[in-house]
């Protein structure tokens, strides 16, 4: 009967908050509470280093309590990942259990870890510790594997939630900066920023065809070094043809695709998965807008289609600042021509 309360008290949590961080303390406690262990933690994978895990959330430990080092777990969640959670009876002998004398100084007998699951991904996994030397039912473990499972739920909701403020932010700055300057260079700028941070990829370029509409010129850049920048011309033919096409393209390894450009300097960057749009200009494709990630992506159609909105909203940008240009010459050769009129009329 606890586990079912506190499987609904943490259900009704995830119903009435957005506060990602509140949610999974309220996990780790309610493992600690009704499973009577000493402490639980919820580790997450880093975003910003891949293959790396972080403590999200946790309770009961001390401050001078060390966890295995962030690229450490990274065995741990291969084998969580085959073996559904693992079970360290006795984690002050068991070879396999890192750091085994900050637990034997902590006063830990026991672990039990399971994996936490957004979709169809581990992105983490949640660790319940207990002071005594403990065997876990099988009703305990499918407890905290659904309790996690919560934990999971929480992350997705959250990040649907920032993606959609971000998204709004974004919206709303493009369209004051393309209403209010006439910087075309800085609006696209700030547009490469936004969408890299939006999505966390690594990098984002804007590339514009040059009149021959046979080489992709450079308008934007963010995240990229000034050497791979260097690296020489971009072929509008040999590069994205596909997504100069209208359409956006997907390339899932740079370094092994034929039909990308300089892979050896992809390589280098740190380039792994690519994705370009089509930026235009009514109904003519003028550039592409491309995001560079530094591990494998799978981009969901959702971000594909926010990516080319955005791209859109660069085309938008770039008309508005053409139709200014040429109303600026035509009022200049309207005040360099008005003795004509002041001759005749």
């Amino acid at each position: 009967m606890d586990y079912i309360k506190a499987i609904s008290k943490v259900s009704r949590a995830l119903g009435t908050t957005i506060e990602r961080d509140r949610l999974l303390e309220m996990i780790v406690k309610s493992a600690v509470d009704t499973m009577k262990a000493k402490a639980a933690c919820l580790f997450l994978e880093n975003d910003e280093a891949d293959g790396q895990y972080i403590a999200a959330a946790q309770t009961g430990l001390s401050r001078s309590y060390i966890h295995a080092v962030p690229s450490g777990m990274a065995p741990t969640m291969k084998l969580l990942k085959k073996e559904g959670f693992l079970h360290y009876r006795d984690a002050q002998k068991d070879e396999r259990v890192q750091n085994r004398e900050s637990k034997i100084k902590e006063g830990i007998g026991s672990i039990l870890v399971v994996p936490v699951q957004s979709e169809d991904d581990v992105i983490g996994c949640l660790a319940l510790y207990t002071a005594d030397i403990r065997d876990f039912s099988e009703q305990e473990i499918t407890f905290l594997t659904v309790l996690a499972e919560q934990g999971g739920m929480a992350i997705q909701k959250a990040c649907l939630i920032e993606k959609l403020r971000n998204a709004t932010r974004i919206f709303l700055g493009m369209a004051s900066s393309i209403a209010a300057s006439t910087d075309i260079k800085a609006i696209l700028q700030t547009l490469t920023e936004d969408v890299a941070r939006a999505l966390y990829v690594k990098a984002a370029t804007i590339r514009l065809l040059d009149e021959n509409r046979v080489t992709l010129r450079l308008a934007a850049s963010y995240g990229l070094s000034e050497k791979y920048l260097q690296k020489g011309p971009i072929s509008a033919e040999k590069s994205i043809a596909q997504a100069l096409q209208g359409k956006p393209v997907v390339v899932k390894d740079a370094a092994t695709d034929a039909g990308v450009q300089y892979r050896n300097e992809k390589k280098e960057e740190g380039i792994v998965t690519i994705l370009s749009v089509p930026i235009k200009s009514r109904d003519e494709v003028i550039g592409v807008l491309r995001l560079y990630s530094a591990a494998p992506r799978e981009f969901t159609e959702d971000e594909i289609r926010f990516v080319t909105a955005i791209a859109y909203m660069g085309g938008v940008a770039i008309q508005n600042m053409s139709l200014l240009s040429m109303l600026k010459d035509d009022v200049k050769d309207l005040r360099e021509n008005v003795w004509i009129f002041k001759s005749w009329f």
